[in-house]
């Protein structure tokens, strides 16, 4: 009984790609704003929201509740569609630093004509673009649920490592050590 539950793997160390957030900084500039709410909403066909400053500070003109970016968040068969394309716009090259000791990566695109599927448009001019991805294990919903939140032990935790050779196995990326 022992050996056949060793051959198979377990279906709660299997990682999986929970989402994929796309993000746009524009800092004060209301017209880049504009073309980065324009520029998401072509690659992914969803409207984004916008992104509101919380703090004051006045040597960069920022104030509570200026709007200086705009967000997207993708999950589940989309966010990994998305992944896909958004990876052949890097050549399927990452650097080992883009992933960080949770697990999780992050990848920017200086011009968004890079992704497959995306036509140049005149509107938005050449802009790039933020991908932030969020890898994790079944079970995570523990502490994020309302009712008896729990800490992740650290052996259920998705380390730089395992993070690394998900990607490798999953979407045939090379990752370069820096």
């Amino acid at each position: 009984m022992v050996a056949k539950q060793e051959n198979k793997e377990n279906a709660m160390r299997q990682l999986r790609v929970t989402k994929v957030t796309l993000n746009v900084g524009a800092g004060k500039s209301t017209e880049k704003l504009e073309k980065g709410l324009k520029l998401l909403k072509a690659v992914t066909g969803i409207s984004p929201v916008k992104t509101f400053t919380n703090k004051r500070i006045p040597s960069w003109g920022l104030r509570p509740g200026l709007p200086i970016g705009c967000k997207l968040t993708l999950r589940r068969a989309a966010a990994v569609e998305l992944l896909k394309r958004l990876l052949k716009a890097k050549d399927n090259k990452l650097a080992e630093s883009q992933f960080d000791v949770e697990g999780n990566l992050a990848f920017g695109i200086p011009e968004y004509i890079d992704i497959p599927g995306v036509n140049y448009d005149p509107a938005i001019g050449v802009m790039g673009l933020e991908a932030c991805v969020t890898l994790e294990r079944p079970g995570f919903r523990v502490k994020r649920r309302k009712v008896m939140k729990r800490k992740i032990p650290k052996r259920h935790r998705v380390t730089k490592e395992e993070s690394i050779s998900f990607v490798k196995d999953k979407f045939g990326v090379v990752v370069v050590p820096e």
